[in-house]
């Protein structure tokens, strides 16, 4: 049987190899190992070019919405928080683009960290640029302090990765209010949202920790393979 593609979104910029500093396209290989491991193919998909947009969705036959710098607020219509470093322009036009038409023709997606909240985000939802300030606590922000999540079981997210998981996952912003035809499906101690699903979707599932990274330990399915394992199984 033949592997599906599943394209992975990347960082666009500067990085250094031998004495040279180039611009480059960057994706941290945990995503793509974790594509491998689960039988799809990844596909590095540079946020460069808009046009192609139309074309990736067409060959793909899934979507990976990596982590990094955060959504920027003017994509939700609030103000830029400082605390919250500068915004990438050019990959939140692009992964927008990319979520909406990748929701449009039912491709399988998975949101993780930021791409949760790229999902989220263009499906007409917002954010909290800065939870420490609302929660007044640290907590989803220490690298230390791991996140008890409850999950629905219900839903393809806990069906993969079982009711409860445990993963070390620091962010500082979080789901304001769900986009249009998503769920929140998994919750912090202090319901914050930490998963959401897309509704009649084939398979449109968002995270805030990294399964990528085979941090989380849940019931069932446990580790990150088991989301990954859903994600190309949809794909197939």
């Amino acid at each position: 049987m033949s592997r599906p593609l599943i394209g992975v979104s990347a960082y666009y910029e500067a990085a250094r190899w031998d004495d040279y500093v180039r611009e480059a396209v960057l994706s941290p290989p945990s995503y793509a190992r974790a594509i491998e491991r689960a039988g799809g193919a990844p596909v590095v998909l540079p946020p460069i070019n808009g046009h192609a947009i139309a074309d990736y969705v067409r060959g793909l036959s899934g979507i990976v919405l990596t982590g990094g710098t955060e959504v920027g607020a003017a994509t939700y219509g609030d103000e830029q928080d400082p605390r919250a470093g500068e915004p990438q322009p050019h990959r939140d036009r692009f992964e927008l683009a990319l979520a909406r038409a990748a929701v449009q023709a039912d491709l399988p997606v998975l949101g993780i960290a930021r791409g949760m909240h790229v999902l989220n985000v263009a499906q007409g939802g917002s954010l909290i640029p800065w939870l420490p300030e609302m929660l007044e606590h640290e907590r989803h922000n220490d690298p230390g302090v791991p996140h008890r999540i409850q999950v629905s079981v219900s839903s393809k997210l806990g069906k993969a990765v079982g009711d409860r998981v445990e993963a070390v996952a620091p962010h500082t912003q979080s789901v304001r209010r769900l986009g249009a035809g998503l769920l929140a499906v998994a919750w912090a101690d202090d319901q914050i949202v930490e998963g959401i699903e897309l509704q009649g979707h084939r398979f449109g599932v968002g995270v805030q920790w990294h399964p990528e990274r085979e941090t989380g330990s849940g019931t069932s399915a446990g580790t990150g393979s088991g989301l990954f394992d859903a994600l190309v199984e949809a794909a197939r």
